[in-house]
């Protein structure tokens, strides 16, 4: 269970970077089809025994505790971290999302056309979404809660940044503002929106593993190597999308940049050699 805790942690301050998928970590510590089946087998039947194995609680459970703690916690550090070291930080989770890549590709199974093309079309749906700028939305009750669905649906797509698409919605700021501040109404909308998308899309996903699995897998690969796309432009360009900083690339901003992106895929592999159950595709 502490284990559980700490892998939620990893995903919620995965979830609070705009790029980087909650989906993409569970991906990457092996717990993401468990998760997926958990979320699909939720019931209110609590009394009922075969419910409770299903809904697998001992696992929901310190991983949903370790994720609201990681909301707490990122919510102030993670923010700073974008805005005082973007290029250093976008690097390290760079390393992190190829460096799973790698490991669940070694563990699918052959190409063929059918594969290829779903992880084509799956790489230039997330490469367009990863491009697209911010639009203006206000900060209603209802956009609030909207936001919530659409941001949750798409942190359980590995490659698809949940708090990238509220910053596309223009609540990315505001949501972590009403986190930090406690704005409690703006909050329930949010969680509102996001049980009912967790619920529903978790079904959806949990079919397509069931009934096409290893083309689900290859979608979701294609997912995760057009996400990239975020982390690339903020560290080639960190100098124009972040002119306030004064970043300056030389010596010692390369070789940190570098390391921080080696160690992301250093961390990636200990884990899969650590953990038995990591990246059990």
């Amino acid at each position: 269970m502490i284990k559980t805790f700490f892998k939620g942690m990893l995903m919620g301050i995965c979830d609070i970077i705009p790029g980087v998928s909650g989906g993409t970590i569970a991906f990457i510590l092996g717990i993401y089809e468990r998760l997926i089946n958990a979320i699909k087998n939720i019931n209110l039947k609590f009394y009922n025994k075969e419910n409770l194995r299903k809904m697998d609680l001992k696992f929901l459970i310190p991983l949903g505790l370790g994720i609201i703690f990681a909301f707490g916690i990122g919510s102030r550090v993670i923010p700073y971290l974008l805005d005082n070291y973007p290029a250093y930080t976008f690097a390290f989770f760079f390393g992190l999302i190829l460096g799973s890549i790698k490991l669940i590709h070694k563990k699918s199974k052959r190409l063929n056309f059918r594969r290829i093309l779903i992880g084509v079309l799956m790489f230039l749906f997330a490469f367009w979404i990863a491009g697209l700028k911010e639009l203006t939305a206000n900060h209603s009750y209802g956009i609030v809660f909207f936001s919530g669905i659409l941001a949750i649906s798409a942190m359980l797509l590995p490659g698809i940044s949940g708090s990238f698409i509220l910053l596309l919605l223009g609540q990315y700021k505001f949501m972590l503002e009403a986190l930090k501040n406690l704005k409690v109404l703006y909050i329930v909308s949010f969680l509102i929106g996001a049980i009912i998308g967790l619920l529903g899309f978790s079904r959806l996903l949990s079919y397509l593993l069931k009934k096409y699995h290893s083309v689900t897998m290859w979608a979701l690969i294609g997912l995760m190597l057009g996400a990239l796309r975020v982390p690339f432009n903020n560290i080639i360009f960190v100098k124009e999308l972040y002119p306030g900083l004064g970043f300056i690339w030389n010596l010692t901003s390369v070789v940190i940049t570098s390391l921080l992106f080696l160690l992301g895929i250093f961390i990636i592999i200990k884990i899969a050699k650590l953990d038995k159950e990591s990246i059990n595709v």
